[in-house]
């Protein structure tokens, strides 16, 4: 009878333990589209990939257009030419492929770009966010702009303003 009691007092201890803890949510998105550098590393962001785009599409114009001079031209040259010709437009295929790769790949110029212009602020962000979970006791602190996977949050809980004030930014 006495284990029973201590086991049903510490199920009743911890579910009280868990009702007390705290939560809140933040807004991702809504913080960073109110930090000004944010918006001028996305601006710089968007520069470079719209001045890389433009740079992969004159080579992708330039070797449509080898493609089409050699198609009007193929019944003109001989053996030797048409295959120099084929492989000159599939070496250019290959290098354009490979400048689309260097600048939009995986690890390419614009991820680096992005973490060298982006990863300082969502860093600053989170140690704010974990800065202000420790300060005023929060369990746990969600993010509701990556979706869909909060069906409801009162708004009391958000604390995305206070992220922003913790960063010196006020709204």
């Amino acid at each position: 009878m006495k284990k029973l009691s201590i086991i049903l007092a510490g199920l009743l201890l911890s579910i009280g333990l868990t009702m007390a803890q705290k939560y809140a949510f933040v807004d991702t998105e809504y913080i960073l589209n109110n930090i000004p550098n944010y918006k001028a590393a996305q601006e710089q962001l968007d520069k470079f990939s719209a001045d890389w785009q433009k740079e992969v599409e004159a080579k992708y114009t330039e070797i449509e257009k080898m493609y089409k001079d050699y198609q009007a031209e193929r019944v003109l040259l001989s053996e030797d030419m048409r295959r120099q010709r084929e492989e000159a437009i599939v070496n250019k295929e290959k290098e354009a492929k490979e400048l689309q790769k260097n600048y939009f790949g995986q690890e390419g110029a614009l991820y680096k770009k992005r973490q060298e212009l982006i990863q300082p602020i969502q860093d600053e962000i989170y140690k704010a966010i974990k800065d202000l979970a420790t300060e005023n006791g929060y369990a746990v602190i969600f993010d509701t702009s990556s979706g869909p996977s909060m069906i409801y949050t009162n708004p009391r809980y958000d604390v995305s303003d206070e992220v922003l004030q913790k960063l010196g930014y006020k709204n």
